[in-house]
């Protein structure tokens, strides 16, 4: 019997670990503008400790023996037909390919500040943006960093820790960052950046200038709509959440009024049996919490499901985030439930249990040694 063709058009994430799911029942072909898994997760530690980071966070496909059986094509999709069942490939060599399907994942994720976007790089040119971002705040006596969500807190933690001489701000808008979290994550977290000396500044809505895209990290004073004087630091770093959907080679049929693939609960596309989405590009919910709950096991099933005549499961979105927030830390990895309760990792487990054990060796299915040259291409 002919095994089914599934395309998964992103190797994020959710791409790669759905791929991880697929590549024994399936012929698995990955699309990837990076030659390697290269993660959104935990920008504080990316810009402070790139080496750290790099080490967890960005895991070229080779070093994933259960992705041996997948075909990688280093590329962006930038078309489907969607009747001839075919997506179209601009090649990072210049070239141009169709690859057919039997069903389509579409898991091209969100562009979200220089850290998050849809461009064709090697694996020098990810190196040379990690050490430029790290060299550009190393190089600052002053930090500000704007914005209330999970990456803006998790910046502003992890710059004070790595360096407690500079000057480190945390401004935001409302009276508490993390709205999508439970009050009590807050609670805990404003006392862990009290403690490492970060300045947090409440009720403060940055006005972003016209044209800007938040994809670099600036030096020009922010102004505020909520009436404060400007203020200023010598590097800026914008984490505001203005997440944008890579769909822009999908028909908008597909797509809400946001630009995000709209999806059944069991994470079809409405109108094609065959089509699916994942992660933050699909509009699963207001969080687009798929991406960040493991929904690639359900998604893998629902597609073999497809293929086997089987009934598809649905996916149930939590109300609330949840998660670390602060990353791993000296004293090990605080991790809070959607209720917003705490528990702790403590330091050593981290290290020799749930980063080899539960991240490589369990949701990964083993992770070959790492390039030992990689770490000299990134600062430090």
């Amino acid at each position: 019997m002919t095994r089914p063709r599934v395309v998964i058009a992103g190797l994020g994430d959710s791409g790669v670990l759905t791929a991880i799911r697929l590549a024994k029942h399936a012929d698995v072909v990955g699309i990837s503008v990076k030659p390697a898994l290269v993660s959104g997760q935990e920008l504080g530690l990316r810009l402070s400790r790139p080496r750290d980071w790099a080490r967890e966070y960005w895991l070229p496909f080779d070093r994933l023996p259960a992705l041996d059986a997948v075909r990688t094509v280093h590329g962006a999709v930038c078309g489907v037909d969607l009747d001839a069942a075919a997506v179209t490939v601009a090649c990072a060599d210049g070239s141009t390919r169709e690859e057919p399907y039997d069903a389509l994942i579409i898991a091209t994720g969100v562009s979200n500040g220089f850290w998050r976007r849809p461009t064709t790089q090697s694996a020098g040119d990810v190196a040379a943006e990690l050490t430029t971002a790290h060299d550009r705040l190393a190089g600052a006596q002053s930090v500000m960093i704007v914005g209330g969500g999970a990456a803006a807190v998790n910046s502003a933690a992890n710059v004070a820790r790595t360096w407690p001489g500079k000057r480190v701000e945390l401004y935001f808008p409302g009276t508490r960052p993390l709205r999508d979290h439970h009050p009590r994550v807050w609670n805990t977290v404003q006392r862990r950046l009290t403690d490492a000396g970060v300045v947090l500044h409440a009720e403060h809505r940055a006005l972003v200038p016209d044209g800007f895209g938040c994809d670099r990290i600036t030096d020009d004073p922010v102004r505020w709509s909520t009436g404060q004087d400007p203020a200023s630091a010598d590097a800026v770093l914008w984490a505001i959440g203005k997440a944008r959907p890579n769909t822009d080679w999908l028909p908008a049929e597909l797509l809400d009024d946001d630009g995000f693939v709209r999806v059944l609960p069991d994470l079809r596309v409405p109108g094609h049996p065959r089509v699916f989405a994942i992660g933050d590009v699909a509009a699963t919910d207001p969080l687009r919490s798929s991406a960040r709950n493991r929904a690639d096991g359900l998604l893998a099933h629902n597609v073999l499901a497809v293929f086997a005549g089987r009934p598809l499961r649905h996916y149930r979105p939590p109300a609330r985030r949840w998660g670390s927030v602060l990353g791993p830390r000296p004293d090990g990895l605080e991790v809070f439930a959607p209720s917003g309760h705490a528990f702790r990792f403590p330091a050593w487990s981290v290290e020799r249990v749930l980063f080899p054990w539960i991240v490589r060796r369990g949701i990964y299915r083993g992770v070959r040694p790492n390039d030992p040259l990689k770490a000299t291409r990134i600062g430090s």
